[in-house]
């Protein structure tokens, strides 16, 4: 792709986020959400593969009807209040029909089965853009409209979430599904803490795009698409290895890396306002994602793949520049110290 179009690409990216994160109009919002999705599909389209293009289509079929279904509700209120603020939405079914146009623009179960499909297909560059910049316009949204959704529609799919981003990433080879149902996972803690401390839901979403972003750096340095090519990461560069391992055991949620903290916080808040058992099921469920991360390390550790024996000495050899990943490794695994600073900073 020419370096031209794609500084327009990434610019038209930036602009539609920040349009949708500044605007308190329902049609300004939207169409920041509408440039922010015609301007990736030129990049999940570049690898001029028939998988991209699946996974492009896709993406802009479940987006545009997110979109629509947002338009619609926008009308709807519009046609009962008068007015067009984000901030006033009225009717009971204008509040249904924007939670699920978000949860389809987020991949919250049970609007979740596009999102390992289109991962799938892309390259981990553009992953990395959809598992993360791709999530802040509709998160400014749902926080904006907290106050007006269906508390308990909220609970259930943030159940389900972790269950689904759980249980759907046990049987998979491939990373990018991986991340997919981490993603689906991460969502379900966000949504799950959304009606009672919003706040708590802004520290959750940027430990989690500073784990997601790291842990794709690291793959996408490795060029691993799948376990059996993530074996022979110990080989090419074992100290930043050893960091991968940590960072799923950060995404796990394990004590005491950086992953830890929503996890505990949210848990503790939940149990503040006597969900005794929804604080329950939401750390069980956190044991299946626990599984495939600690899978995930065993594969990186504890197996290599067969090489010949000049290929031990490729972590001497010069490699890609890493700059801001020993930063971004840093903040997955030591921000615990940090926690009251974090929590006086958001909450």
């Amino acid at each position: 792709m020419s370096p031209y179009a794609l500084s327009i690409l990434m610019s038209s990216l930036s602009l539609g986020t920040m349009i949708t994160l500044i605007s308190n109009h329902w049609f300004m919002a939207w169409m920041g959400l509408e440039i922010n999705t015609l301007a990736i599909i030129p990049l999940m389209t570049k690898l001029h593969h028939p998988r991209a293009t699946e996974a492009a289509i896709k993406y802009f079929l479940v987006q545009a009807s997110a979109s629509a279904l947002i338009l619609c509700t926008s009308t709807i209120n519009a046609w009962f209040t008068g007015e067009w603020t984000i901030m006033n939405t009225q009717t009971q079914l204008s509040s249904i029909m924007l939670t699920i146009a978000l949860s389809l623009k987020l991949g919250i179960a049970p609007f979740h089965l596009w999102l390992p499909d289109v991962l799938q297909g892309l390259n981990l560059m553009t992953c990395l853009v959809l598992s993360t910049w791709q999530k802040l316009a509709p998160m400014a949204l749902l926080i904006m409209t907290h106050h007006l959704l269906n508390p308990y529609m909220l609970i259930i799919m943030a159940l389900l979430s972790t269950l689904i981003g759980g249980w759907g990433g046990l049987n998979q080879t491939q990373l990018r599904k991986i991340m997919a149902y981490s993603s689906i996972a991460h969502m379900g803690w966000m949504v799950l803490i959304l009606t009672f401390l919003p706040h708590l839901m802004m520290m959750n979403l940027l430990i989690y795009l500073i784990l997601t972003l790291c842990m794709f750096m690291m793959l996408i340095y490795f060029n691993s698409l799948n376990i059996s090519k993530l074996t022979a990461s110990g080989i090419k560069n074992p100290v930043l290895t050893s960091m991968m391992m940590i960072t799923l055991m950060s995404l796990g949620g394990l004590p005491p890396t950086s992953g830890f903290i929503p996890k505990w916080l949210i848990i503790q808040e939940i149990t503040k306002q006597g969900l005794m058992m929804m604080s329950s099921l939401m750390a069980l469920s956190t044991l299946l994602s626990l599984f495939f991360y600690l899978r995930l390390s065993y594969a990186v550790s504890l197996t290599s793949s067969p090489n010949v024996p000049n290929s031990k000495l490729y972590w001497r050899l010069k490699t890609n520049t890493l700059h801001p990943l020993p930063i971004l490794i840093m903040m997955s695994t030591l921000l615990i110290p940090i926690t009251p600073l974090m929590i006086n900073l958001f909450l």
